[in-house]
């Protein structure tokens, strides 16, 4: 999926963080989080249950295009800037675009977007109980809150 394929899911969400810290720190705590909460074998066994193209961690580290970890793929990687991850299973095909904006000196805001495509009946099932039980906004604020919480501490003198 190339970028403007990207641009063409229908928008989902965005939910943003500030981090006190530089945009290369954020950049550094992103990557850490996403390994980490992507990388075990809870999400390796989703990831084969719903079917994800992408089933294990591979590619460089830090995270640069044509990284992957199970149920998403590093589309592109603009260091201290833009992460686009991208993924399908059985029930959707998905974007989770990051951007890293200055908020201020020594701080960084980071939005992450969400755009997604569920098709057929089950897709359109998966993407109501996905959407409507919360699951998907909390998931996205726990990686922004631990992003944040990483970042900080490592951008603390």
């Amino acid at each position: 999926m190339d970028a403007a394929a990207v641009l063409c899911l229908p928008y989902v969400d965005e939910h943003t963080t500030i981090v006190t810290a530089d945009a290369g720190v954020v950049w550094g705590a992103l990557g850490e989080v996403l390994d980490r909460s992507f990388g075990g074998g809870r999400a390796a066994a989703y990831a084969r249950l719903v079917g994800c193209a992408d089933r294990t961690a591979s590619g460089p580290r830090p995270l640069a295009e044509g990284s992957a970890f199970p149920g998403f793929r590093v589309a592109s990687a603009v260091p201290g800037a833009e992460l686009v991850l991208i993924g399908r299973h059985l029930f959707s095909t998905y974007a989770l675009l990051f951007h890293l904006d200055e908020a201020g000196p020594g701080r960084t805001r980071l939005r992450a977007e969400t755009r997604a495509r569920f098709p057929g009946p089950a897709g359109a099932l998966y993407g109501r109980l996905l959407m409507t039980t919360g699951g998907h906004a909390l998931g996205v604020r726990r990686l922004l809150t631990a992003v944040r919480r990483v970042g900080a501490t490592v951008g603390t003198p």
